[in-house]
């Protein structure tokens, strides 16, 4: 119905999520920690040394500024992926990645938006466990009102003297741990 408008509690940022993935709390193996790789910023370049890094991942978040299509395939033979759409992503493939996602991992909600500055909600109240955004190209962890702020830096061309980096997040239960991988 035109100009009809839904009321979400995620406010507008619910309208634009476009990928949601789920893993019910354990693992097909039995383990009860859900590994989600998380990259960014990888601008067409995808090193062996990332995908070494993400190799065991249940999950895998790419936090925009992808850079080729071919990158989220690559990282597709890995574990499923969960990617948004960077201010560096044109072209006809990436109309199709969303410019912000929900993940859901071993009971925790995720929610993945390049660059943070543009965040439109309160995660805290949302609901969501961890913020996934990248666009900076500097890794940073922050708890925040019981919410973990993750920026896995950049795995893509040097910038200026920052490293390359990306990021492990576990999940166990309703807890999140991340580390910072430096790759070089």
């Amino acid at each position: 119905m035109a100009g009809h408008r839904t009321s979400h509690p995620l406010g507008n940022a619910a309208a634009r999520c476009a990928v949601a993935e789920s893993a019910a709390g354990a693992r097909a193996d039995g383990g009860a920690t859900i590994a989600v790789g998380v990259i960014s910023d990888t601008h067409g370049l995808l090193r062996p040394q990332a995908l070494q890094a993400l190799a065991g991942s249940d999950f895998i978040i790419h936090a925009g500024d992808i850079g080729d299509a071919a990158i989220l395939a690559q990282l597709a033979l890995i574990a499923p992926v969960t990617a948004v759409r960077g201010n560096n992503d044109k072209g006809g493939w990436a109309r199709h990645v969303p410019e912000t996602a929900m993940l859901e991992a071993g009971g925790a909600q995720i929610y993945v938006i390049h660059d943070l500055a543009e965040l439109d909600l309160d995660p805290a109240v949302a609901g969501f466990r961890v913020v996934v955004a990248g666009h900076s190209h500097k890794p940073g962890l922050e708890r925040r009102d019981g919410v973990l702020y993750l920026n896995p830096g950049s795995a893509g061309p040097r910038r200026f003297t920052l490293p390359i980096a990306l990021a492990r997040l576990r999940i166990d239960g309703n807890g999140a741990q991340a580390e910072i991988v430096e790759l070089g």
